[in-house]
């Protein structure tokens, strides 16, 4: 190869290179969630969206990327004095998105750190009109007295702070043992409340319990009294009615008796005949003295049997 086909290859691999990184400083690929600033001559030019952008080499370049995601910052350890003069030890975190990338940019020349610092000043001036008691019982209230302090400054920083949260507070060593003592004591005193408390309960439950089941015997004694009430009633009920339906009967048959005689026709000395079987039977018996009626004994006579009866009383060793 001659000296110049040697040339001319040399010339065509730089003018390659020179076309590739042309092309690698035009094409910019922004990713997901993220701005990047490009500036033209030292000045603000436009900001790339995320995907494949193209921008003039050796011109325009990319000053920075902003990530649009909310971000988390931990501010270090801030020593305060409290309204009592305590002096405690805070840890915040605050949260934030870039809601204008300029202003972020251009604003501000390091916005976190910004952030921070305001975080540490308001921190004492919010725990400074703040006691211990309160500081530690009011940690949604710091939070949001910090994050309104921020929002009026961070406005202009095209910045929003989302959150502000307290981590943690550490009071004072000998403070620290105090509340463990008061807390220890609040609890017995607690734990003596709910006991005494359970304690006159039962004593409430026992008293009610004992009330009903001696409502609940007087109530069974009176029902009871009131069921052999009934029963006793019901007896003599059923003892006199079936008395006078054995009276009733008794009437009955001797009423039908005396209509079955008086339908048969019979006359006085069968009347009287059968008068005399029944003295005759009554004599058999084991009484030693019967009683006839007067009309009884005559109709007796007058039939000529009476001396049949006596002689039968006689050898019976009755008396008449």
């Amino acid at each position: 190869m001659s000296g110049s086909g040697i040339t001319g290859l040399i010339i065509l691999i730089i003018v390659v290179l020179i076309i590739l990184l042309v092309v690698a400083r035009s094409v910019k690929i922004v990713g997901q969630q993220t701005i990047a600033i490009v500036e033209r001559f030292g000045r603000f030019h436009k900001a790339l969206n995320p995907g494949l952008n193209i921008i003039f080499p050796f011109i325009d370049r990319v000053k920075r990327t902003i990530d649009l995601r909310t971000q988390q910052v931990t501010v270090p350890k801030q020593e305060v004095i409290t309204r009592d003069n305590v002096n405690i030890n805070i840890e915040t975190v605050f949260f934030y998105t870039v809601i204008d990338p300029k202003q972020a940019t251009y604003n501000i020349q390091n916005f976190v750190q910004g952030i921070q610092n305001i975080t540490a000043s308001n921190i004492r001036q919010v725990v400074g009109h703040m006691e211990l008691d309160e500081t530690l019982s009011g940690r949604d209230r710091i939070s949001l007295e910090l994050r309104q302090s921020l929002d009026e400054v961070t406005e202009t920083w095209g910045v929003r702070i989302d959150r502000v949260e307290v981590i943690d507070i550490h009071p004072p060593t000998e403070i620290q043992a105090s509340m463990e003592k008061q807390m220890k004591a609040e609890r017995e005193k607690r734990a003596n409340i709910l006991q005494a408390e359970g304690e006159r309960q039962a004593a409430i439950l026992r008293a009610e319990g004992e009330k009903q089941a001696t409502i609940l015997r007087a109530e069974a004694e009176k029902e009871a009294n009131i069921r052999r009430a009934e029963g006793v009633q019901q007896a003599i009920v059923l003892e006199a009615n079936g008395r006078a339906e054995g009276i009733r009967l008794v009437a009955v048959g001797e009423r039908n008796r005396i209509e079955m005689l008086a339908a048969a026709g019979l006359d006085e000395k069968v009347l009287a005949f059968q008068s005399f079987e029944a003295l005759s039977n009554m004599a058999q018996g084991p009484a030693s003295t019967i009683f006839i009626p007067s009309g009884a004994v005559n109709t007796l006579a007058s039939l000529g049997a009476i001396s049949k009866v006596f002689q039968a009383a006689q050898e019976g060793g009755d008396q008449l």
